[in-house]
């Protein structure tokens, strides 16, 4: 009898894992977190922002890092470029990047060796989805009739709703008609990358305001859009203003500061040698 009440009290008594193997596991695991972040800090990743960024990165094991930097390596980036991209953008850390790559060079399509400077200059691309967003702002820009090519995918990563149709219809306000508009943003892709608030609208008052120029001329020249309003639009109106003088948006914008003011010289000597 004393045996089986033994035998039926024995499940109630609680189980412990042996003291050694508790201790040896948390070892390893520390080891193995202190090796991930040893493998991260060799690509110049803030490890501590990436943490911060991208809790998932805990339990994310090495070797899918290895694994993470291997594949970006085959499609032609360097290890500093990886490193970079990374770094600004932890969250690709987790992501799988093969469904945006194969996005960018079958459907783009960009040719593979231009996939990396494509990469470089909008890692955004790696952890954005191809379905919600990569495939719809394609749809939409080639219907503008613009090519995108490896120095315009970071287009890509803009909302159609919020931010690229927003500046068409801006550009469309100013009594331009459609086709107008799509000639202006292929000549000046870098349109839809400006805000229209901060920079496309108060571009556009300054020049019929105060400048006193039509609209036609930005249909010419959309690119005046790429100057700093501040620091040469202005400086150079005032220049021409002050002399007397006037140039087309091209020819006052265009040129570096030295080539601006020699043109001043001989276009106020011109002057001079017609009176």
């Amino acid at each position: 009898m004393l045996s089986c009440r033994l035998q039926l009290q024995l499940p109630s008594q609680p189980l412990l894992k042996p003291p050694s193997t508790v201790t040896t596991t948390t070892k390893d695991g520390g080891l193995l977190f202190r090796q991930k972040l040893l493998y991260l800090e060799s690509l110049n990743i803030n490890t501590h922002k990436a943490l911060q960024l991208n809790p998932t990165l805990r339990s994310t094991p090495l070797s899918s890092l290895v694994s993470l930097e291997q594949s970006l390596s085959s499609f032609g980036l360097s290890r500093p470029s990886i490193g970079r991209i990374l770094d600004m953008y932890p969250l690709i850390l987790t992501s799988d990047p093969l469904p945006p790559i194969n996005f960018l060079l079958h459907e783009v399509p960009l040719p593979l060796p231009h996939l990396p400077v494509s990469l470089s200059r909008c890692p955004r691309l790696l952890c954005s989805s191809v379905t919600d967003q990569l495939r719809p702002a394609l749809r939409f820009l080639t219907s503008l009739g613009l090519v995108v090519n490896s120095h315009t995918t970071l287009l890509l990563v803009s909302n159609v709703e919020n931010t690229l149709k927003p500046k068409i219809n801006f550009l469309r306000s100013l009594g331009l008609d459609e086709p107008d508009v799509n000639r202006m943003v292929v000549r000046s892709p870098g349109l839809l990358t400006l805000s229209v608030e901060n920079n496309l609208r108060p571009k556009v008052q300054f020049f019929l305001e105060e400048m006193g120029g039509d609209v036609k001329e930005l249909k010419r020249f959309p690119q005046y859009f790429q100057f700093s309003l501040e620091n040469k639009i202005k400086p150079r109106h005032r220049a021409l203003v002050e002399n007397g003088l006037k140039l087309p948006l091209s020819k006052m914008l265009k040129v570096s500061d030295g080539e601006f003011r020699v043109r001043l010289i001989e276009m106020q000597l011109q002057r001079v040698e017609r009176l």
